[in-house]
C-alpha cells in the first residue's frame, strides 16, 4: 500500500447503535482498522467494519488499557501505513471526549483527519431517563461538567449562580466534592438530583434524589459508572411522558403536585 491514509473521529454515541450517524456507518464500512473505546457500540463492529483490524483501546475508570499518546501514536502510524483508519469514541468527540488531541496529533504528522460529531451522553442519557435539560419556565441553559477532577472553590460559585441545569460527566467519584461546593455558594439543598447509569442499555438506571441527599442515596443505591448526573428543577419534569421515571420521582417524593394529577 503506497501514500498516506486517512483518520476519521467517529462520535459513536452513548452506547445504542440506534443512535450511531449515517455517517459513523459509512466511515466504519470503509475502515482498514478501528481504534474503539468501551463505551463506543461495538458489539457488531465486525460486522459494521468488515474489512478492518478491530483494535480495542478500552479506557476504564481507574484503568486505561492504552495510553493516549500510544492511542495518538497509532492512529498516526496507520494512517501514514496508508491506511483508513476510524477513532470510534463514545459520545461525541469533542466533548469530553479528548477528540482534539487525537486531531492535533493527526495535523502534526501530516495526516489527513476529518470529524464525524455523535450523539453525546450529555444531551441523550437524560432524554432517555426522561429528562430534558431544557424546558419553558423552568431551565433555559444548561452547563456540562466534567467530573473526572475536582472543581475549584471559584467554578463552584460560577456554576452555583448560573442557574439552569447541570449536567455532570464522569462525576460519580467527585460527586460529593462538587455537591458541597455548590451547597456552600447558595445553590438550594431541596434543588432535584439524578444519576442516570447505563444509559441505553437494559441495565439503565435513575436514582433519583435532592442535592442535600444525593451522595448518601447514590451511596446506598451503588450508583457507578458510567452515568451521567443531572442537577436541577428539569428532573422533577421527568413525569411527562416517561412512567418509570414518574414512578421513581413520586416515591422520592420529587414530583410537583400538577404532574401528580397527570394520567
Amino acid at each position: 500500500m503506497s501514500g498516506v491514509g486517512a483518520v476519521t473521529l467517529v462520535g459513536g454515541g452513548p452506547g445504542s447503535l440506534d443512535l450511531l450517524t449515517v455517517g459513523g456507518l459509512d466511515a466504519l464500512r470503509r475502515a482498514e482498522v478501528v481504534l474503539y473505546d468501551r463505551l463506543a457500540p461495538h458489539d457488531r463492529l465486525q460486522e459494521l467494519a468488515p474489512d478492518a483490524v478491530l483494535v480495542d483501546v478500552g479506557k476504564r475508570p481507574g484503568h486505561h488499557a492504552v495510553a493516549q499518546h500510544e492511542i495518538e501514536r497509532m492512529l498516526v502510524e496507520h494512517a501514514l501505513d496508508g491506511s483508513r483508519v476510524v477513532r470510534l469514541k463514545g459520545g461525541d468527540s469533542y466533548v469530553l471526549g479528548r477528540g482534539g488531541e487525537e486531531v492535533l496529533a493527526c495535523r502534526a504528522a501530516g495526516v489527513p483527519v476529518r470529524v464525524i460529531p455523535g450523539v453525546t451522553s450529555a444531551t441523550a442519557v437524560p432524554a432517555a431517563a426522561g429528562i430534558p435539560l431544557t424546558h419553558r419556565g423552568v431551565s433555559h441553559l444548561f452547563t456540562v461538567v466534567s467530573g473526572h477532577a475536582p472543581l475549584t472553590d471559584d467554578e463552584h460559585r460560577h456554576l452555583a449562580g448560573l442557574g439552569g441545569t447541570i449536567v455532570l460527566l464522569m462525576g460519580v467519584a467527585t460527586l460529593p466534592g462538587l455537591v458541597a461546593g455548590l451547597v456552600r455558594h447558595g445553590l438550594d439543598a431541596d434543588t432535584p438530583v439524578a444519576a442516570i447509569e447505563r444509559g441505553f442499555s437494559p441495565q439503565q438506571r435513575t436514582t433519583v434524589s435532592t442535592l442535600a441527599g444525593i451522595v448518601v442515596d447514590a451511596a446506598t443505591a451503588g450508583v457507578s459508572s458510567p452515568a451521567v448526573i443531572v442537577i436541577g428543577e428539569v428532573v422533577r419534569l421527568a413525569a411527562d411522558g416517561d412512567d418509570a421515571a414518574a414512578q421513581t420521582l413520586s416515591s422520592a417524593g420529587l414530583l410537583a403536585p400538577s404532574m401528580e394529577a397527570q394520567p
